[in-house]
């Protein structure tokens, strides 16, 4: 049992529509109640507990503790199914919270049971004093922690192939695993995340992009927020315009935008919270209410949509919302674009009627977030984290995904559910150093929808939970250090052509050849800036290739009067070309990417130094 105990200056709930396992009312009972200086217990009951009167007593012990400390006039027990994702059945939670009533009524104080399997809307006003919110976790003997609870599901680990050959693996002798050399991005990521044997090294991504001057440590904030110059977050934004592309032109989202602020004692934003063991930025302020910086999206999405009226035409649902987030990351955790206190997640929640249906989803997103993945060129590995049973029937769907992307997977087989999701998976890039970073994910949930009051009407008129696709493009912050990090793997680095800062750059062999080069600049599409600086112009090629810019062009007499112009490429070739055949083979390096002009002056003199 899980319970989160508010201590009220007024709560006030409406029993609105039963669900499809509601109890019983008495008819003529009145639907509406209001309560002055209540202990609000709001009570999820788990399918662990099965001695109803045992664990009845504990938790009516500890209630009724708080009850003589905080001087509460009553108890409201109110059954609430967020605070969990392993449920019990709906006859074993009535069971359990009659037996809570009856243990806190036994020990004298006054107490209220709101019915079971209804939607209700409340309000409330919590007190705001030291022990006016408290959560408690509860088994027939003793307080658990959430370690306890997990500790029970086995896991069993393999490598899946696109062939559907079922490899077994044993991380506790990894290096006797030899098979894994035939699939090393599989190996590096399984060394590092699932065995723990990281190098520790600093990632070469820190220093190079300080010294590209594209996003740099910010002192006067708190650590893990970064400040973009203008080169990184011309890359940021073509980045987040791409996800959009995929979100709404792919996959048919609708784009919504919520908050980044919530009030941390309303009992859905504190129960998400709980999740995330204290990892979360909270604020508090002259009026003495205390806010959080959400971690995810579903703050806001779950809320504007349990207040939507969805029919079964709707569906499938699919929004996208792009989510500056928050998550309080402890101090040693914190690398460069790995892993940060403030970053920006593309999300996109497929709102569905069925598991058919979800799996229909969730291949869409999977294939899509494939295609973005391939299209970077960075190095990615998958991982399956997935329950036993939903295994067994649906591996056939899971071997189609592995087919598209033409790669093995790390399969974790759960013996039982222990969040919301019966399956996920992760799209892991490597970086330089041996390491592994979570990109895209999906996430098929099966309890949230209707725990958070999000259904439709189906074409009987039923009110119905949705099932819900979860899944993240991947933070953008992310990206970009991938990004860096495949670069730093070859002796010339290189962004992808659409994603470089600058795509050609034009050297003037003298001030002579300056207007020449404006001329060219005009006439070619893309990103082009020129050197117009009193450097030699050796020095102006090695501080281009220095930039990683793709392409460089010297123009001087013998330029200016021929046809054809050397283009150095960065792969160290030489190409002579036309204007038209450099814009042609602009166009083709850009084709299907996000466009923007360039992010300074296109003379160099004209640029501030940002870091000296």
């Amino acid at each position: 049992m899980r319970v989160l105990i508010i201590h009220a200056d007024k709560f006030e709930y409406e029993v609105k529509d039963p669900t499809k396992m509601a109890e019983e009312i008495p008819a003529g009972a009145p639907r509406k109640h209001t309560f002055q200086e209540p202990l609000v217990v709001f009570t999820t009951v788990e399918s662990s507990d099965d001695n109803a009167d045992a664990i009845a007593e504990v938790a009516a012990t500890d209630i009724a503790e708080v009850f003589s400390k905080v001087e509460a006039r009553s108890v409201v027990l109110y059954p609430y199914a967020h605070l969990s994702s392993d449920l019990a059945r709906p006859d074993q939670a009535i069971a359990v919270l009659k037996a809570t009533e009856a243990a806190i009524s036994s020990k004298g104080m006054d107490v209220h049971r709101s019915p079971f399997g209804w939607y209700k809307g409340f309000e409330i006003k919590c007190k705001g004093h030291p022990l006016s919110e408290l959560s408690r976790e509860f088994d027939a003997g003793q307080k658990k922690t959430r370690e306890e609870v997990v500790e029970k599901i086995r896991s069993d680990f393999f490598i899946l192939t696109p062939d559907g050959e079922e490899i077994r693996l044993d991380l506790k002798n990894i290096d006797s695993m030899k098979f894994l050399d035939d699939y090393p991005s599989l190996k590096t990521f399984i060394i590092s995340e699932e065995v723990g044997r990281s190098k520790g090294i600093e990632p070469p991504s820190i220093k190079a992009m300080q010294r590209l001057e594209l996003v740099d440590y910010e002192e006067a904030s708190d650590r893990g927020h970064f400040r973009m110059y203008p080169k990184g977050h011309l890359i940021f934004s073509l980045l987040e315009s791409w996800a959009e592309e995929i979100a709404l032109d792919r996959i048919g989202a609708v784009q919504i935008d919520t908050p980044i602020l919530y009030d941390w004692s309303m009992p859905d934003i504190r129960s998400q919270g709980m999740s995330f063991h204290e990892r979360h930025y909270t604020l508090k302020t002259d009026e003495k209410r205390e806010f959080v910086l959400r971690f995810a999206g579903d703050f806001g999405l779950f809320r504007m949509l349990k207040g939507a009226t969805i029919s079964y035409k709707n569906l499938p649902l699919r929004v996208y919302e792009f989510s500056k987030s928050f998550r309080l990351e402890q101090r040693g955790e914190l690398t460069g674009l790995k892993r940060l206190r403030a970053f920006h997640m593309p999300d996109v929640h497929c709102f569905v009627a069925d598991i058919d249906d979800g799996w229909k989803e969730y291949m869409l997103l999977y294939k899509s977030y494939g295609d973005l993945a391939d299209a970077t060129g960075v190095e990615y590995t998958v991982a399956f984290r997935i329950v036993k049973e939903f295994y067994d029937k649906y591996k056939q769907n899971i071997v189609e995904l592995l087919k598209y992307s033409k790669k093995p997977a790390l399969i974790e087989v759960l013996s039982e559910m222990k969040h919301y999701w019966a399956v996920k998976h992760e799209f892991q890039g490597i970086d330089s150093v041996g390491g592994a970073v979570q990109l895209s994910t999906v996430q098929l949930d099966v309890e949230d929808a209707e725990r958070y009051g999000i259904v439709y009407t189906d074409a009987e008129g039923k009110k119905r939970g949705c099932i819900i696709t979860h899944s993240s493009i991947g933070s953008i912050e992310r990206w970009m250090y991938v990004l860096l990090e495949e670069a730093l793997k070859h002796e010339k680095p290189s962004l992808p052509f659409w994603l470089s800062p600058t795509q050609v750059r034009l050297i003037p062999v003298s001030h002579e050849f300056v207007q020449d080069c404006t001329t060219l600049a005009d006439s070619i599409k893309g990103r082009v800036d020129i050197d117009d600086s009193d450097d030699k112009v050796g020095k102006k090629i090695r501080n281009a290739e220095m930039e990683w810019i793709p392409m460089i062009i010297v123009l001087g007499e013998k330029e200016r009067a021929s046809e054809k112009i050397p283009v150095r490429h960065r792969s160290g070739e030489v190409k002579h070309m036309t204007k038209v055949e450099i814009t042609e083979e602009i166009e083709r390096l850009t084709k299907g990417y996000p466009t923007a002009r360039l992010p300074l002056p296109r003379m160099l003199s004209k640029r501030p130094v940002f870091r000296g």
